[in-house]
């Protein structure tokens, strides 16, 4: 059923200066939709909002185990990092581990996404590398993956590899319960492929792996290591951090934001129409703080770069469709 969307205002003095609607649903493991705003059955990209069950394989063929993966690379392997400091150390120190190097990373170079390790880089004339990619933890998980089952690393991008076709896709239909065979994928900004999956199936899917499992594996991880699903001055590791475990979430581009409450089961997934960050950041907070994770309330104050507040983001509930008691 389609109701209104969350709607996110942003107001300078006392105009509303610009509007985001957002598509979100609630859900538990079978599919049950608690509350939902606008179109729950849309289809969207999710993005990087998938990266925890993108990385299942890490788990499910013992790759994690056998190369003595920690919280810190599980953490990694679902991330979109800042490219600071601990996030290239870390990274690099796994790919050691594993016997690659910076250069079998097929996902693309570019600046950190963190400003300050962006300034570091230009001013010292060094130019970034794939570790800097926020997408680089998925892949050196991906590379890890193919060096434990004997699997080539050349082409390990392509949806025909066998790292895809026998292990990644499996997983994603499984966990968001759709057909591979129905679409042709699109491709994501670090080369693999983006299915596209309605926003239901997308908090059922991620109420599933929040249950038990190698899913809940790398959810744990994520919780206890959030630092490294995003970094400083990040939704995700903010988020993660004000749960206190009692929540995992995971932004995409374009808008999309997933998550998951581990003590009850209940998957989130949400998508701003118009793609904007500042759209689905406040939303995430807003339902997070709806469901009682977290203590969200109230509009979001914005400032000038003097520091003075000129104005907020606001979140309102165009009425939502509950699941009958």
């Amino acid at each position: 059923m389609t109701t209104a969307p969350l709607l996110v205002e942003a107001t300078r003095g006392d105009q509303v200066e610009s509007r985001h609607e957002v598509d979100a649903v609630v859900a538990t493991a079978d599919g049950t939709v608690l509350e939902s705003w606008g179109d729950p059955d849309h289809p969207v990209l999710p993005r990087s909002s998938v990266k925890p069950v993108q990385a299942l394989p890490l788990v499910t063929t013992g790759a994690a185990d056998a190369f003595g993966l920690g919280s810190v690379e599980l953490a990694l392997s679902c991330s979109s990092h800042n490219g600071e400091d601990g996030h290239v150390v870390a990274l690099s120190d796994w790919l050691a581990r594993i016997g690659c190097s910076v250069d079998d990373l097929a996902c693309g170079t570019h600046l950190p996404l963190a400003e300050s390790a962006a300034a570091v880089l230009l001013a010292a004339g060094d130019p970034p590398s794939p570790l800097h990619n926020n997408c680089s933890g998925k892949h050196v998980g991906f590379l890890t993956v193919c060096r434990h089952l004997g699997l080539s690393t050349d082409g390990y991008l392509s949806a025909d590899h066998p790292l895809h076709r026998e292990h990644v896709t499996p997983a994603l239909a499984e966990a968001f319960g759709f057909d591979p065979d129905a679409q042709h994928p699109g491709v994501d900004g670090c080369g693999i492929p983006v299915w596209a999956v309605p926003l239901g199936h997308l908090a059922a899917g991620w109420a599933r792996i929040a249950t038990a499992g190698p899913g809940r594996r790398l959810l744990d991880a994520m919780a206890a290591e959030p630092f490294f699903v995003a970094g400083s001055d990040r939704a995700c590791t903010r988020l993660i951090r004000e749960a206190g475990g009692a929540a995992v979430v995971k932004t995409g581009a374009e808008g999309v934001f997933c998550g998951a409450l581990t003590g009850t089961g209940v998957g989130i997934a949400l998508k701003a129409r118009d793609g904007a960050r500042r759209g689905s950041d406040a939303a995430i907070t807003w339902l997070l703080d709806r469901l009682g994770v977290i203590d969200g309330a109230g509009p979001i104050p914005l400032t000038n770069h003097a520091g003075i507040r000129v104005g907020e983001v606001r979140v309102s509930d165009g009425g939502s469709t509950r699941a009958a008691p």
